[in-house]
């Protein structure tokens, strides 16, 4: 029989993982699934706890963070099934959920990645993602497909092609990791999902939705607050996005626009909301793109 490797990353947020795990205890069959848990830099070491609750979790410390690659990668790299689910740690699966994935992509060689329809734990009958529209790579601008709308039922039977699967939950099998590779840790935070998929594309793969199966995601349906470490970070990979998936008179274009018309904007909306502090930070990530190649793997950031 196949089995799975569920892989999660914690960053001192020891009592959601902890409800993470009852989940996969309740729902999985753990006799077919390999749980990694990679505590990402956490301040406090909680390997005992996670053990007393799951005492079969395969526990790898980082004692630096990673992000979110590079924590998920290290636990692909311990990995020993034949398929890997990457869950949030802020996630809570429901029954089915890992044989349903696992039978999209028995039944689809094409597929390389798939998610599941992802509701809100706090709202659970309000769909947070059910896909993604197609990237506009002119401005680096799609949208979510189901985002807000009450859940009745409507994609229950959608098995579907999609632009970008959502970290938050997505499958793979191992052996396509030969010809696709590890999420690109130069990201840290944000992008890295949505260039794993492009990665799988020119690796001749689709990125898939289906939702068949479910899970519940503890992220606020509110926008959150701005913060510099996401501001620098979401300029900086949104700009090295394209740069690392398009061409060159694309990345041209799109940087003329960027520079034209998507900065002035953001850069008023942030001194509306009186955030003059997110304004040098915003520049900063224009700045790295300046300054380093596309390949590079200096943060620019200290973590």
């Amino acid at each position: 029989m196949k089995r799975t490797s569920i892989i999660s990353v914690n960053f001192n947020q020891p009592e959601v993982t902890i409800d993470f795990l009852r989940s996969i205890k309740v729902h999985a069959n753990l006799a077919l699934t390999e749980v990694i848990l990679v505590d990402n830099g956490s301040r406090e070491n909680r390997e005992a706890d996670f053990l007393a609750e799951f005492p079969g979790v395969i526990y790898i410390r980082s004692e630096h963070n990673l992000g979110f690659a590079g924590g998920n990668n290290l636990g692909i790299n311990r990995a020993s099934g034949d398929y890997l689910l990457l869950l949030n740690n802020d996630t809570e699966i429901t029954s089915g959920l890992i044989e349903t994935l696992t039978n999209e992509l028995d039944n689809n060689a094409d597929i390389g990645l798939v998610s599941p329809l992802l509701l809100y734990f706090d709202a659970p009958e309000v769909i947070q993602y059910a896909g993604f529209s197609e990237m506009n790579y002119m401005t680096c601008r799609n949208s979510v497909i189901g985002g807000m709308e009450l859940n009745t039922g409507q994609y229950d039977q959608d098995s579907r092609e999609t632009a970008f699967c959502h970290g938050a939950a997505m499958m793979c099998r191992t052996a396509d990791l030969k010809s696709v590779g590890l999420m690109e840790e130069q990201f840290f935070l944000y992008y890295e999902e949505l260039d794993w998929c492009e990665k799988f594309r020119r690796a001749g793969k689709k990125i898939w939705f289906t939702g068949k199966t479910k899970v519940y995601h503890k992220e606020s349906m509110s926008v959150g607050k701005e913060s510099i470490i996401k501001t620098y970070f979401m300029t900086r990979n949104r700009i090295l996005f394209i740069r690392r998936n398009t061409s060159m008179l694309n990345t041209l274009l799109f940087c003329i626009y960027y520079i034209s018309f998507a900065s002035p904007k953001q850069i008023l909306i942030y001194l509306g909301k009186g955030r003059k502090d997110l304004v040098k930070w915003f520049f900063r990530g224009i700045g790295w793109n300046l300054s380093h190649s596309k390949d590079s793997t200096e943060l620019g950031f200290k973590i």
